[in-house]
């Protein structure tokens, strides 16, 4: 018997009729027959009672079904491996990152997935958070390193990589510097630099002046963490950053946690569900190169 026979088998099972079965496997219905009762005939038995108007299974057909299912199942997982192994030969990854990223682990597992599948072309490209994610629910990108208020987007899967608390900055002449607690409403009470709508520090700083009531007044805009950090520490206004885009300013800026804000700023890769064996090997690496969040 071969695979062709056993998928015939299956679909004249299903339909209970030949014509309709042949339709189903686009052969003309006299090879549909001819191929079931070669099949009869090697395993010594009749599969079908045809003495109705419906092709009904016999005893020996019942029992033969289940098998017959599982072998045409079991041919298509090894089709579905070797498409796998295929796809880390060759084809195409695209990642997309929040603007202004320079997060080594992020880069380092790219580079590792590009040793050990150096067949497959990675594609790079910066775009705000909320764009990122609705680019990832569409295809545009396969895997994405979004900012983010909430742990998971709806409808994709995440992967958190950092979870810090939002921290204000300044220079340390400027009256906040001196304060050892900083709550929101001190916060908003000076003019503020940060990140623009659309970002995943934006969004839960948004999200907690929207709780307490409170309208801050965003003074400057710039979509890097550098860019706002030069221009607090210019005395422009007070920035609004996560505590390692702080530190990482810390001979510029003074850095204040927040005390009521709690919610954190959470970096996250996102991807869809069922994801194909490319993302899922740069998720091993990545898993590997962030560690514990």
């Amino acid at each position: 018997m071969d695979l062709r026979q056993l998928e015939y088998f299956v679909a004249v099972a299903e339909e209970q009729n030949f014509t309709r079965a042949a339709e189903r496997v686009h052969i003309s219905q006299s090879g549909v027959s001819a191929q079931i009762r070669r099949l009869e005939r090697e395993l010594g038995a009749e599969l079908f009672d045809r003495s109705g108007r419906a092709a009904t299974l016999t005893v020996a057909g019942e029992a033969a079904l289940g098998h017959a299912r599982a072998a045409l199942d079991a041919a298509g997982a090894v089709g579905r491996s070797v498409d796998e192994v295929a796809g880390l030969v060759r084809g195409r990854l695209t990642v997309g990152t929040v603007m202004g990223c320079t997060l080594a682990p992020l880069f380092d597992a790219l580079a590792a997935f590009h040793r050990a599948h150096p067949g497959v072309e990675i594609s790079l490209s910066e775009e705000n958070s909320d764009r990122l994610v609705e680019g990832v629910r569409a295809g545009a990108y396969d895997l994405a390193l979004t900012g983010a208020a909430a742990a998971t987007p709806d409808g994709l899967e995440a992967m958190t990589v950092i979870s810090e608390r939002l921290v204000a900055a300044m220079p340390a002449a400027h009256p906040l510097a001196k304060a050892r607690r900083i709550t929101l409403r001190d916060l908003v009470a000076h003019p503020i630099v940060c990140m623009p709508p659309g970002t995943g520090l934006r969004a839960a700083f948004d999200g907690a002046c929207a709780v307490r009531g409170l309208r801050p007044v965003i003074a400057l805009q710039a979509g890097a963490a550098d860019a706002v950090a030069g221009l607090a520490a210019r005395g422009l206004a007070v920035a609004v950053l996560s505590e390692s885009m702080a530190a990482d300013h810390r001979d510029l800026l003074v850095a204040r946690t927040i005390d009521d804000v709690e919610t954190p700023a959470l970096l996250a890769l996102v991807w869809r569900s069922a994801p194909g064996p490319a993302v899922r090997e740069l998720l091993t690496h990545a898993r590997r190169e962030f560690g514990p969040a």
